[in-house]
């Protein structure tokens, strides 16, 4: 407990009360805020050696700030798909913010994070489609190479969620796309197609 006191002072001490409020205001209910951004949070986190345990205990707080921590310090190689599951299923649309962060720094990292990017995008539940989308931009960021198959289900996928109401699915799904017209002359044209067919 003392850890987690130490890294609760910490993010006092790095308040920042203007980003704080507005986040407050913005109903993605946390029951407490500190507005601490990402760069100092990835430096705090730093200081500490990455722990399953304190991970977790972090995650049990309703504090966004924790949260965001809890992924930075759990260990790649204890991660996986039950707590992936746990933690997703805690999370509000409107804390897309995490399940962004939970998606670059763990779920994209999974041995087997392209079939599950494939199950998460076509799940139903808007922030798992998020993270589908987001791991698969990262893995073609990687070179990784689409199968025909999981070529055609990945624009199928797209051009079904791409409509979306939910803003940050959308961008999601507009980044996938780009990042996968960047593979060839013919990938491009398929993507714009879809992009433009939904303008």
């Amino acid at each position: 407990m003392s850890t987690i006191n130490d890294l609760k002072a910490e993010l006092r001490a790095a308040m920042n009360g203007v980003t704080s409020r507005s986040i407050r205001e913005s109903g993605m209910g946390y029951r407490l805020v500190y507005g601490v951004e990402l760069p100092r949070l990835r430096e705090i986190a730093a200081d500490y050696q990455p722990d399953r345990h304190l991970a977790q205990e972090l995650w049990q707080e309703n504090i966004r700030e924790c949260k965001l921590l809890a992924i930075l310090l759990y260990p790649i190689e204890d991660f996986d798909h039950d707590i992936a599951d746990i933690w997703l299923s805690d999370l509000r649309p409107e804390q897309a913010e995490v399940a962004q962060l939970l998606s670059m720094e763990l779920l994209c990292r999974m041995p087997d994070a392209a079939d599950q990017a494939f199950l998460m995008m076509a799940d139903e539940r808007p922030l798992r489609q998020l993270c589908g989308f987001l791991c698969i931009t990262r893995l073609l960021m990687r070179g990784c190479e689409l199968s025909p198959d999981a070529e055609a289900e990945f624009l199928d996928q797209a051009a079904a969620t791409l409509p979306s109401t939910f803003l940050p699915l959308r961008k999601a799904v507009t980044n996938a796309l780009l990042h996968y017209g960047e593979q060839s002359e013919a990938a491009q044209h398929k993507a714009e197609h879809i992009l433009s067919s939904c303008n």
